[in-house]
């Protein structure tokens, strides 16, 4: 059940077909696979060992592809560290999940702590050799010997992905072969994926959403990975529009930003299927989209701890504002505070059990416990269930705002302000209140060239929310922080308020 597997499956099948375009590199089926093959026999010949754990500080690119790939053949685990992350948050992650191995590049050296600090760490290795760094270059130029997969159980680890913990420090979620490789075959099923199919991917592989329903998904298709480095609009069009760029995934601020590029219907011409996940899409953004293109963008939900996708937005029942329904042998269902279910159409937690559930959180068993309760995962997202099994998001537990008694979710009110013809993007948020506990702010990036004053924004709130859902404060903004995916980072935002940034 190795997921390496996979790729093997699809080398065997079509051998000669593209694997993997980014600029102008190329690489078949066949040549990844012998990519693969020697780093994995060079890890191996330095002692890399199954079950020991690799860290992957590596931007998109073939490297990352490659790497990832021979970690898992040999049956170790692969550790994806988000490339924008400081020495301090490295260390962090390589101690925690005590890495025996770290790969990364040249350029992000200065972020790597000295070798004194990541005392698990055996070998350090860069395109280029220098310092104490040996070149992973070198082990690449070794004879393409044949590797032959690492056998593994369902439960055997596979990949450790990190997330935001409830503490603030960042916990590592254990992925096994069989949580991706049953997630792999339902994104397959999702998307209709073919062989013939060219999907492009921006979204970075050290994140669940490009690496396991892009990257893994595409490579057991035997389809072609489009990938670039980041989002760049105008990049994304242009490779999208030459080569024909048949599936498209996308967060919400990535349509956002693409509804203001004016030949971007055009550029993307050739897409089947728009698929959005890793934030909750505003319906006024879907249906600007279905406007402009004719298709309609297919919602998804999940987490990094169900690696990643709970449900979807069906092809052939598609309903508007919603995630869908569980993928297969995946149940759903809403619980109140204590625990218990409730009914359709009213508000509550959403639980996930199945085969994509992780297997905890690595060397964290407290922070398991209170994630995993008798083989469900609680999300912390809130949402309910329609009648039809259609499930819909309203917001995460954590940025619900109490206001004197009264509960605000943020997406309510930021769904009102992207209907002003003037709002570009908004993220809302709670303040402090010595009066009301809370206040609602709302923070505003305002269309190119257009003004608007925080009264003019609220009265537009006031025709549509109740007066204790309009924000009290409105403060506007160059740009919203955002991760890696493109996610709104709302707690920089709530620590700005607080003064604890």
């Amino acid at each position: 059940m190795n997921i390496a597997q996979g790729l093997e499956a699809a080398a065997r099948r079509r051998p000669e077909h593209p694997a993997l375009r980014m600029d102008a590199l190329v690489l078949t089926y066949r040549e990844l696979l012998e990519a693969v093959n020697r780093l994995a026999v060079g890890l191996g010949g330095e002692g890399l060992r199954a079950g020991e754990r690799v860290c992957l500080f590596l931007p998109n690119g073939p490297e990352f592809v490659i790497a990832y790939f021979a970690v898992l053949k040999l049956g170790a685990v692969a550790v994806s560290v988000s490339v924008m992350s400081k020495a301090e948050e490295l260390r962090h992650i390589v101690n925690d999940s005590q890495a025996a191995v770290l790969l990364t590049r040249r350029e992000l050296l200065p972020q790597v702590p000295g070798r004194e600090q990541l005392p698990t760490v055996r070998l350090l290795l860069a395109e280029e050799a220098g310092d104490g760094v040996r070149s992973y270059a070198e082990l690449l130029q070794r004879p393409a010997a044949a590797c032959p997969v690492a056998p593994v159980e369902r439960d055997t680890p596979a990949a450790i992905l990190y997330t935001s913990g409830t503490t603030g420090r960042p916990k590592g979620a254990v992925l096994s072969h069989g949580n991706v490789v049953s997630n792999v075959a339902s994104t397959r099923q999702i998307v209709g994926m073919r062989d013939d199919d060219r999907m492009l991917c921006f979204l970075p592989l050290f994140h669940c959403f490009g690496q396991n329903f892009i990257m893994n998904a595409t490579l057991a298709s035997g389809a072609t990975l489009l990938l670039r480095r980041r989002f760049v609009p105008e990049d994304v069009l242009e490779v999208a529009e030459r080569h024909g760029a048949t599936v498209f995934y996308g967060v919400p601020t990535v349509y956002m930003a693409l509804l203001h590029q004016p030949h971007a219907a055009q550029a993307l011409r050739a897409v089947r299927y728009f698929f959005s996940a890793a934030a909750i899409l505003p319906v006024e953004v879907e249906r600007a989209w279905h406007t402009h293109t004719g298709l309609h963008i297919h919602e998804g939900y999940g987490l990094t701890e169900t690696s990643p996708s709970a449900c979807y937005n069906h092809t052939h029942q598609w309903r508007s504002g919603s995630v869908g329904t569980p993928i297969e042998g995946v149940e759903m269902r809403v619980i109140d505070e204590q625990g218990q279910g409730v009914p359709d159409g009213e508000l509550g937690e959403l639980c996930i059990k199945g085969p994509n559930v992780m297997l905890g959180y690595f060397n964290q068993p407290e922070e398991t416990a209170r994630a995993l309760v008798d083989g469900w995962l609680r999300s912390g997202d809130i949402g309910y269930r329609d009648a039809q099994g259609y499930y819909f998001l309203v917001d995460r537990l954590k940025d619900m705002i109490n206001v004197a008694g009264f509960k605000v979710w943020p997406r309510e009110v930021e769904e009102v302000l992207f209907r002003h013809p003037k709002v570009k993007e908004s993220a809302v948020v709670g303040m402090p209140d010595d009066y009301r506990g809370e206040a609602v702010k709302a923070f505003i990036v305002l269309k190119p060239g257009e003004e608007a004053t925080a009264e003019e924004l609220r009265e537009h709130c006031r025709e549509h929310l109740s007066n204790y859902k309009v924000p009290r404060h409105v403060e506007q903004v160059e740009a919203l922080p955002k991760n890696a995916t493109g996610k709104v980072l709302k707690k920089e935002l709530r620590a700005r308020e607080s003064g604890t940034r």
